[in-house]
């Protein structure tokens, strides 16, 4: 059941997404759009809810518990940048906007960039890892909390995995490539002529 209903708040979230973005720029309704995206965390709540019932009423905790945590976890870390980069797109193709600026691409302005999207994936592990503590101490049998404390150990190796691949750009920075040399103006190549 809960393997379904993270389905159903994932589809929710793009209907939702959707939604809000044609509302807002495709029917000019913004403030119904806005409030369509706003409901989006309101899925995440009854993920929370169904799962602590489930728990409450005797369900063994397992690897879909876990699973819920960390699902709520990557959209607390990494919804809202996922929405704003949507929106920005949105808006450039629907209502004229200019196109969004794309991450830096080289340097250490990359690596910044690399860093922030990290914080996003801290911040899943650590909303993944408060709620699955809060459901062992709800479960309160260290006999039955097993799976989810193993699902902590998942939300930190991805946190350690993405913090080492964003600390390569701070490490090797990508540089920009190297372009031709540029051609001299036209004037000056007469100019140097004439010296000669």
């Amino acid at each position: 059941m809960i393997v379904a209903l993270i389905a159903v708040c994932e589809i929710g979230f793009w209907v939702l997404l959707a939604a809000g973005l044609a509302a807002r720029y495709l029917l000019r309704m913004d403030r119904t759009g806005i409030a369509l995206l706003l409901c989006e965390p309101l899925l995440e709540v009854v993920l929370l809810a169904v799962t602590a019932l489930d728990l409450k009423h005797g369900a063994e905790p397992n690897w879909t518990h876990g699973l819920a945590a960390l699902y709520i976890g990557y959209t607390a870390g990494h919804g809202h940048r996922t929405v704003q980069w949507l929106d920005g797109h949105a808006a450039h193709r629907l209502a004229g906007a200019p196109r969004p600026a794309g991450p830096p691409r080289y340097g250490m302005a990359r690596a910044r960039h690399e860093g922030r999207v990290w914080l996003g994936t801290l911040t899943a592990a650590v909303v993944a890892t408060v709620l699955l503590q809060i459901a062992a101490w709800y479960v309160d049998d260290p006999g039955r909390t097993g799976p989810l404390e193993s699902w902590r150990w998942v939300a930190w190796r991805a946190a350690g995995i993405h913090g080492l691949i964003a600390l390569t750009y701070v490490i090797w920075p990508k540089r920009a490539p190297e372009g031709p040399p540029a051609d001299p103006v036209p004037g000056d190549r007469q100019r140097e002529g004439s010296r000669r």
